[in-house]
């Protein structure tokens, strides 16, 4: 049935915008700008920059560097320095934004040039070109992506397109398709700032290292309200792609961060669109009120990386300023220090810790430039003069930035206190923060909302200046949604044996334990006395035992336990690695979990196994970030509780009380995106739950939108609704029977299950789907009672997808599939092995070890009663012959797989029934296996009949030649060839041209038509590229 829209209406819709928008547009197909066509933009299809294009845009933008400069600067850019891909790109995008330096002659002597490869200053005064269907050869790997952004003949951006008609082509399948280019194509995305992915509704932009959860749409054109009726592709090229935006994305908004390998990290549209605000607002601030306002972005959406955009951006604009970075805790400081410093290359210099106030004093004497990262505390004058702090500087070119603005530090009242019988008068930071540096301009980021009450945060900062809330960040993907469990029921403690939290004990906040204030702490430690009790401790610790063993035999991740004291931690850990004592270990780097607490000599003896310096925290930190390391659980008091990403955490138990900004962003450790975690979830021993409700009180009142934390009850809710979905799948088929069968005959059972799912049209994408689901929101569930009691049941339709999945894929893991390798096999091993299955030794048939195509194999395959399930198999087994074929034989393989597709399509299409078409795979099963033997009864190597078919044999006009002759020729080509290859020929234009030269000849010689002559001399040279990777390493 033929399709109301094309993948090509997709492509031409998206020319057309980019028309719009002032971009020239060239056809990749048309004949005249193909390599040796009259207008071409290249000089062969293994060319990926317009070379031509940007030699003329060097010298309209650098118009007095001397020809040579630009020369030896092109040369820079095409060269490849590196065997990794995001080495060469990291390489070339500095190029692109700080410029190329160049050697020159002059009368005084040898001096540097700095050519620019764009204009940044001057959109118009660079070449924006859109290329569709733009061919590239690398490797004899031919690939056509879809459209392709040059900026001055460099393809920057790569947009790859997919039908919306076609259910089964999905944003996904392109983003798929995207990671095969580049392993294919390394040359071409050398250069690639931004990939794109879109079905012609929806659209998501990454870079290079972006996995799935990090391609992102771009909801704004201009920073406003989204505008309704537009597309989301047309949203995110024209905001994106306008000539000004996307010369600004590419030199300020990208990142290379370094940490155990390199991150290619894109600014989202949300950081964006706030830097660009923040940094006007600052510089109105510079000249008036030095105010520059809050940016409130909710935890875990970015708000370091847009601090650290935000940072390179001002370092540029506002010609090298001072930076000076406060936070509020060591361990914060440190955390944000560590961000900025793996990403130094976008804010040009290498940042600076002050540790004391000397080294405060010390850096910022300088006269510009500079970022110095500090605590608020080091603001804090000597105790015998608390009325005022000595100027640092008077410079105004100093812009102080806060992290988590809205701590109740940033103040200027007066407080008198009473100590050693002196009255001393004492302010908020604030005032010391003008004191010291009377002439900087201030901003802060926080991820939770200014309290109405809260007067001092916007006297010292303003008002907010972008704001981008939970409903948004979760709707945008940029966080995952956080689900809540009260375990207290479970725990059943009499009265007595719970803590008693009232309005008092309240003003107990993060950081502060018996040394907190005063008159807290006999009120302190009676409920620490409570919550550290002996029975509740051991409940709590089987509780969660028990509980993360049942979450994590669904879900692969991590779990962070919270306390309300040091002691109980350790008391904790005791108790839990009596219950598991194969998780303990004194070694740093071994262990399944671990107690992260600061400490000194003189706290007690039992104790001392768990205090570390600051480097072995940080290495504990950085075990636990890691998904593939041991530890799976961490206990804490006040470590890790802001400023920390971990985004394999899932699980948080909290057994401390906590309220406001200190309980917003202890929960929010949860909410970070990562692969198969489609939310978080706090389980609750201290009764928080009416903290929360404040919490989501105090956060609508503000403005923003959204919940803390939703019940989990809404999850149990979505899972039973897609198992019932499932379930409804299997009508008119038993699968229960399968919990009712012997161990052995379990296996067996599968192929039925399969068969029912493949013989109705369209069934099989939606059974996946719906699984999906139902497995994101069983992981959301876990361990909820009515989750575990239908375990088995969901690991069965896991099970059964997953096998269809390996019998009718081609070897390449979709990403449902992806998703689903984070979810565990929820099947238990005593109800069916974990191995893979192998659906031909389910249904009884023995795979011969020679050749799965053989008479006897393709019979058994025939009298198969699952017809469609066999369809399936023959198919996949197809595929997989034909692309090693194509290993060694170009054009045998691209008609073998045009005669699989056709039939496949009569399948499709329900043309013909499952039946009559495996007969025909049957037959094409058998041609496959004929051609193996067809090089030995023509009395040729398989080279020489490779070479053959690429003589289009079949073609009325060349057959008039004879077989004679073309054996001939193909025999004469192979032996041409293997006598002139090297190992890097397919690097030497020179080595490349003598041998096309030389086919060219040799067709001659013999009389090969010289109409066909061109398209068969491109064929012999992607055949020679293959057939000499044998010969080379041979």
């Amino acid at each position: 049935m033929p399709k109301a829209i094309s993948e090509a209406d997709v492509e031409e819709n998206v020319l057309a915008i980019l028309e719009s928008m002032g971009y020239k547009i060239i056809r990749g197909d048309n004949e005249d700008c193909l390599p040796g066509g009259s207008s071409a933009l290249r000089a062969d299809y293994k060319d990926v920059v317009l070379v031509d294009r940007l030699t003329d845009s060097l010298r309209k933008i650098n118009p007095s560097a001397p020809i040579d400069a630009l020369d030896q600067a092109i040369k820079q850019v095409l060269r490849s320095e590196s065997q990794k891909l995001i080495a060469n790109n990291e390489s070339f995008h500095k190029m692109l934004v700080d410029g190329i330096d160049i050697p020159v002659q002059t009368l005084e002597g040898e001096t540097y040039k700095k050519i620019w490869l764009f204009d940044f200053e001057d959109p118009e005064n660079n070449e924006f070109l859109a290329v569709n269907q733009f061919t590239v050869v690398e490797n004899n790997i031919e690939r056509r992506p879809d459209v392709i952004l040059f900026v001055n003949g460099i393809p920057l951006l790569v947009i790859e397109l997919k039908n919306l008609a076609d259910e089964n082509a999905t944003i996904w399948t392109a983003y798929d398709q995207l990671q095969t280019y580049k392993e294919q194509l390394p040359s071409l995305f050398k250069y690639n700032e931004i990939l794109v992915i879109s079905d012609g509704i929806e659209a998501r932009a990454g870079t290079l290292t972006s996995e799935r959860e990090r391609f992102a749409q771009w909801k704004t054109i201009d920073g406003g309200a989204p505008r309704k009726g537009l597309t989301e592709i047309e949203v995110l090229i024209r905001g994106m792609c306008n000539k000004q935006r996307f010369l600004d994305i590419v030199r300020n908004f990208i990142v290379f961060e370094k940490d155990k390998s390199v991150s290619k990290k894109l600014a989202a549209y949300h950081q964006y669109w706030a830097v660009n605000k923040a940094l006007e607002s600052t510089i109105k601030a510079r000249k008036g009120n030095k105010k520059a306002g809050i940016v409130w972005h909710t935890q875990g959406s970015g708000k370091s990386l847009t601090m650290v955009f935000y940072t390179g951006k001002l370092v540029r604009e506002l010609d090298n300023p001072t930076v000076v970075v406060l936070t509020d805790r060591n361990d914060l400081d440190d955390q944000l220090f560590g961000t900025f410093s793996r990403c130094q290359d976008i804010i040009r210099q290498e940042p600076q810790q002050a540790n004391s106030r000397k080294e405060l004093q010390d850096l910022l004497k300088v006269s510009s430039g500079g970022i110095v990262f500090t605590t608020i505390q080091k603001f804090l004058p000597e105790e015998d003069n608390r009325e005022k702090y000595p100027v640092l500087s008077e410079r105004d070119n100093i812009v102080v930035i806060a992290d988590e603005a809205h701590r109740s530090q940033y103040g200027f009242a007066a407080k008198i206190l009473n100590k050693d019988d002196k009255t001393l008068i004492t302010y908020g930071y604030a005032k010391y923060l003008r004191d010291a540096l009377p002439n900087a301009s201030f901003i802060g980021f926080t991820g939770t909302p200014i309290e109405k009450a809260d007067r001092s945060t916007p006297a010292v900062f303003g008002k907010y200046v972008d704001t981008y809330d939970i409903e948004q960040a979760v709707n945008d993907g940029a966080t995952v949604r956080i689900y809540y469990e009260s375990r207290l029921a479970k725990l059943e403690l009499k009265p007595e044996e719970r803590p008693k939290i009232d309005s008092e004990f309240e003003e107990v906040t993060e950081g502060e334990e018996v040394e907190g204030k005063e008159k807290l702490k006999s009120k302190w430690a009676r409920v620490e006395k409570v919550a550290g009790a002996p029975m509740r401790i051991k409940r709590i610790a089987k509780d969660i035992v028990d509980h993360f063993e049942k979450r994590t035999s669904v879900l692969e991740g991590k779990g962070m336990i919270v306390c309300m004291s040091r002691r109980i931690c350790v008391e904790l850990y005791n108790e839990i690695v009596e219950l598991r004592p194969e998780w303990k270990n004194s070694d740093d780097e071994k262990g399944a979990i671990k107690v992260v607490m600061t400490g000194s000599a003189s706290d007690p003896k039992e104790w001392q196994e768990h205090i570390r310096n600051k480097i072995r925290r940080k290495r504990i930190g950085d075990n636990f970030k890691d998904p593939k390391h041991e530890l799976r659980l961490i206990i804490v008091r006040d470590m890790f509780l802001t400023g920390y990403d971990a985004p394999s955490l899932h699980t948080m138990y909290l057994d401390k009380p906590m309220k406001g900004h200190t309980l917003m962003q202890a929960i929010a450790r949860v909410n970070r995106v990562y692969p198969g975690k489609e939310g978080g979830l706090i389980v609750d021993y201290m009764g928080v739950g009416a903290e929360l409700k404040k919490a989501l009180m105090d956060y609508t009142a503000s403005g923003g939108k959204g919940k803390p934390a939703f019940d989990q009850e809404k999850a149990v809710m979505m899972m039973v609704e897609k198992y019932e979905v499932v379930k409804d799948m299997f009508h008119g088929f038993n699968y229960r029977k399968f919990f009712e069968l012997k161990p052995s005959e379990r296996i067996s059972f599968i192929p039925q299950a399969m068969e029912h799912i493949l013989k109705e049209p369209g069934k099989k994408e939606r059974y996946a789907r719906e699984v999906t689901a139902l497995l994101k929101a069983f992981s959301l569930a876990v361990p909820h009672d009515r989750a575990m009691k239908i375990k088995e049941e969901v690991g069965l339709f896991q099970a059964i997808k997953s096998a269809i999945a390996k019998t009718t894929e081609t070897g390449k893991e979709s990403q449902e599939e992806k998703f689903d390798s984070a979810i565990k096999q929820i099947l238990s091993k005593a109800v069916i092995s974990d191995r893979i299955i192998d659906i031909f030794e389910a249904a009884g048939i023995q795979k011969p070890e020679l050749s799965i195509l053989s008479d006897g194999f393709l019979a058994e395959v025939k009298d198969m009663p699952q017809k469609n399930l066999a369809f399936e198999a023959l198919k996949k087994l197809l595929n997989d012959e034909i692309r090693f074929m194509s290993k060694r034989n170009l054009v045998q393989a691209k008609s073998f797989m045009e005669m699989l597709d056709k039939t496949i399509k009569k399948y499709t299409n329900r043309n013909v029934e499952a039946a009559q078409v495996i007969e025909e795979l049957i037959e094409l099963a058998k041609k496959v296996r004929a051609e193996k033997n067809r090089a030995k009864e023509q009395n040729m190597s398989e080279d020489e009949l490779a070479f053959y078919d690429a003589l289009e044999v079949n073609d009325s006009a060349v057959k008039i030649l004879g077989d004679e002759t073309l054996r001939k020729i193909a025999v004469e080509l192979t032996q041409m060839i293997r006598n002139s290859v090297t190992i890097d020929w397919t690097q030497r234009e020179s080595v490349q041209a003598a041998i096309r030269l030389n086919v060219k000849k040799i067709l001659r010689k013999y009389g090969y038509p010289p109409d066909k002559e061109k398209k068969a001399t491109e064929t012999v040279l992607r055949q020679a590229e293959l057939v000499a990777k044998n010969w080379v390493s041979g």
